[in-house]
């Protein structure tokens, strides 16, 4: 019996004329990307990924635009063959919006190929090179039992990495993609290999730890591959035969599960990771039907097996929500009788003021979910449907389909192992902040009811009590400005991208003007909801080299107070004109007008729809917003003017 996760379980089985569906991609050039996302996005097996990859190679060998798909250049380090892999990572990207293009190291040439500068790895200009070595890459040998052998072997190896890891730095901006390593399964002396000194499985447990270690805070990512072999099983993960007879570093069973994993982080790394689980509630979050079994007929209660099961999916939903996942229903039923079990059954773990938004009424799944995003002023493509009925995930996968919609098996206990193995939720990044982005965005959607009710938008807007903090790039908000600036995709000028450490650098650079933006109201904090990061063109002239905002907080006129704390910066240091750039995505057309808007004018426009806007300095007229200004950590910019 094939393992589940080989077949990638939560995805709908590929059409039967997958293969034909595959070759006329080319025939028309019309929404190519799309169409490319739209047959990935289905559970292909090896043969059909590399297929899918031919195709995609074509269509870029042709000058054919594959967009929506974002472009990534990955350059790929291995101590195995890589020639299977490779088109399995180009066909699965496209399942997860990348346009990839990948680059390998020459067999046995990995530390040769990261330090050399003139290696085909850094000709190509890769976003990120993933370090993909396995544990036959390492002398694991030291002597049973003796701890200071097995620190010196470990060290050993620990400086293998980092010679990779500092070539990498050395001769490219690339991020590195570090992976755990997955432990053979055979064993010296049964369970004591794991605590005994130089025992191979006490030295990977051990190396794994310090790999994980290194890449938090640095801005590089981790790639858990020890995670994904134990959780298929080492057994099965590992094919000696294939490894000795094509140097393979798993079995090829596992390609497109490892290809998926690969995929998520890049697709995270682009701001493609997912934010809303929106959850049908019928035979989904309880056992039966509210409106037919009534409160006392429902299932989700302790020591019944069934009713377990469903509150494990409960339990699911509220960690997610948890570490920053928001949470909706979505369910064909009255309102009263939707909300009964969340209001009076005494062993719902979910409550309603778990839920930012509750769709319950006769609409389609389609029409509800559509509402949802636009009330938490979030992306069809940031929304998560998990429904137990498959005609209600078809409809939605046909409709709509930039929303993720799992496969769910017919048992209900394996429902939260489905929706964790879809890794839908990938995150490369984590902040403090995330732990209240689901209060954020619940806050948000009662600010939307109560704004819609409201006649008078500036009534509204002074109601709010609004206050608005300016601070330049520091230390405590890296990792959520870098956060920001990578999963920002709808309310952003120009999408760049930059890593953690390229954040760090922005702070100790005097030439650059960098603002972090908070709100708080009095609904609550907002966190951080604004990034502005200006580059001198010349002495007197600043070009926005990036500005972003969350959605979440559109309407407030957040953007009028941003370019006023701006202009007010920028005539302290004698600027004298500000430059605008925007550079058109196919999620970003929410800001098209957005210089327009300021009073900015536009000077350019590029054949590739990117425009250029001038605002002067010196007659700009800004009228402030109701809110509260605090601006702190400005002091340095002063005393450098005097």
């Amino acid at each position: 019996m094939t393992n589940p996760h080989a077949n990638l379980f939560w995805l709908p089985k590929p059409p039967s004329d997958f293969s034909k569906q595959c070759r006329s991609l080319l025939e028309s050039t019309e929404d190519l990307g799309r169409r490319i996302q739209a047959l990935a996005s289905y559970s292909l097996t090896e043969n059909q990924l590399s297929r899918l990859a031919k195709v995609i190679e074509g269509a870029r060998n042709e000058g054919n635009s594959l967009a929506p798909l974002i472009p990534f250049r990955l350059g790929v380090l291995s101590n195995s063959t890589l020639e299977f892999i490779i088109p399995c990572l180009v066909g699965t990207a496209a399942r997860h919006g990348i346009a990839l293009e990948c680059f390998k190291s020459s067999y046995g040439q990995v530390v040769q190929d990261a330090v050399s500068p003139d290696s085909n790895l850094y000709r190509s200009n890769p976003d990120a090179v993933l370090i993909a070595v396995d544990f036959r890459a390492f002398t694991l040998r030291a002597k049973l039992g003796n701890t200071s052998s097995a620190e010196a072997v470990l060290e050993a190896a620990l400086n293998y990495i980092q010679t990779i890891r500092a070539g990498v730095k050395a001769n490219s901006k690339a991020i590195c993609i570090l992976q755990t390593l997955a432990a053979p399964p055979e064993r010296l002396f049964g369970s004591l290999d794991r605590a005994l000194a130089g025992a191979p499985r006490s030295l990977i447990d051990a190396l794994n730890r310090n790999i994980a270690e290194q890449v938090l805070g640095t801005g590089d990512l981790l790639l858990d591959v020890a995670g994904l072999a134990e959780t298929v099983g080492l057994a099965e993960w590992h094919s000696p035969t294939q490894w000795n007879m094509a140097k393979l570093p798993f079995s090829t069973t596992f390609l497109p599960l490892y290809a998926d994993h690969v995929a998520r982080i890049i697709a995270a790394l682009r701001g493609k990771s997912h934010r809303c689980l929106i959850l049908d509630l019928d035979n989904t979050l309880w056992g039966g039907v509210i409106g037919d079994d009534g409160l006392e007929g429902i299932q989700c209660t302790q020591g019944d097996p069934t009713g377990e099961a469903f509150l494990s999916i409960q339990r699911l939903a509220l960690d997610l929500r948890e570490r920053g996942i928001v949470l909706a229903v979505s369910s064909k039923n009255n309102d009263d009788v939707a909300r009964l079990p969340f209001r009076k059954h005494p062993e719902m773990l979910v409550r309603e003021d778990h839920i930012a938004v509750f769709q319950a009424n006769w609409n389609d799944k389609a029409t509800n979910i559509k509402a949802i995003a636009e009330e938490l002023s979030l992306g069809l493509e940031s929304m998560v449907l998990l429904d137990d009925n498959p005609v209600e995930r078809g409809l939605v996968r046909e409709l709509l389909p930039q929303v993720a919609v799992p496969e769910l098996p017919s048992d209900p206990a394996l429902y939260a192992r489905t929706l964790t193995a879809a890794g839908y939720f990938e995150s490369v990044i984590f902040s403090e902040e995330d732990l209240a982005r689901a209060n954020f965005y619940q806050d948000n959607a009662r600010r939307v009811a109560l704004q819609n009710q409201a006649g008078d938008v500036e009534a509204y807007l002074a109601s709010l009590n609004m206050e608005i903090t300016f601070q330049p790039f520091e230390r405590i908000g890296r990792a959520r400005i870098a956060q920001l600036v990578n999963k920002s995709n709808q309310y952003n000028l120009t999408t760049r991208r930059y890593t953690e450490a390229e954040v760090a650098a922005l702070e100790q650079d005097p030439s650059c003007f960098t603002l972090q933006v908070r709100l708080s109201d009095s609904f609550g904090d907002n966190g951080m909801i604004s990034v502005v990061i200006c580059r001198p063109s010349s002495d007197d002239v600043w070009e926005i080299d990036t500005w972003l905002m969350s959605c979440r907080v559109l309407g407030r006129r957040v953007e009028d107070m941003v370019l006023r704390e701006v202009l007010e910066h920028a005539g302290r240091r004698g600027i004298r004109k500000l430059i605008g750039v925007y550079r058109p995505t196919d999620r970003n057309q929410l800001v098209v007008d957005h210089y327009a808007k300021l009073g900015f004018t536009h000077i350019q426009a590029h054949p590739d729809g990117t425009t250029i806007w001038e605002l002067d300095v010196a007659t700009a007229s800004v009228q402030p917003a109701p809110m509260t200004v605090k601006s702190i950590g400005f002091e340095i910019f002063a005393t450098e003017l005097n």
